[in-house]
């Protein structure tokens, strides 16, 4: 087998943040944790996926400070699994799959699951990349400077 490659000593906010959440798999537990997913089999049931594979991924995404492993919250002997402030923070990331998505894969009144605001109940406006002085921004707008590596 094929040794994954690491990013984690990067130069690079992307690659570094690719190899802490890792694959495709570990995005839609986080996207679960936000639904309310808590425990293994909530996780299991909803995406899927081998056991072996979702015990893998939460591992790592506990490793990563992603989720914590917490006692259960019904005091029985299992452990819940619940974003810590580094996973919360992955929302903005989330929403924007989410709402590229929906851009992008799905034809014009073709039904699909929906984030609201849970106060008025109404859907997200579009999330926007803004400069310090509040311009809309887009990629022909921005530059990065990268770190020299002499």
């Amino acid at each position: 087998m094929v040794a994954r490659t690491r990013f984690n000593d990067s130069d690079c906010p992307v690659a570094r943040s690719v190899d802490a959440i890792g694959d495709w798999w570990s995005l839609l537990i986080v996207r679960d944790a936000f639904d309310g997913c808590r425990r293994f089999g909530e996780f299991q049931r909803n995406l899927g996926v081998a056991k072996n594979i979702l015990t893998a991924r939460l591992r790592a995404l506990v490793a990563g400070g992603v989720l914590e492993s917490v006692p259960a919250s019904d005091g029985s002997a299992y452990s819940e699994y619940v974003l810590t402030p580094k996973g919360k923070a992955l929302f903005p990331v989330i929403v924007a799959l989410r709402q590229w998505g929906e851009q992008n894969f799905f034809a014009p009144g073709e039904p699909h699951s929906q984030m609201v605001d849970s106060r008025q109940g109404h859907p997200l406006r579009p999330l926007e990349v803004r400069s310090a002085d509040g311009r809309l921004l887009n990629p022909d707008d921005t530059t990065v400077h990268k770190v020299s590596t002499r």
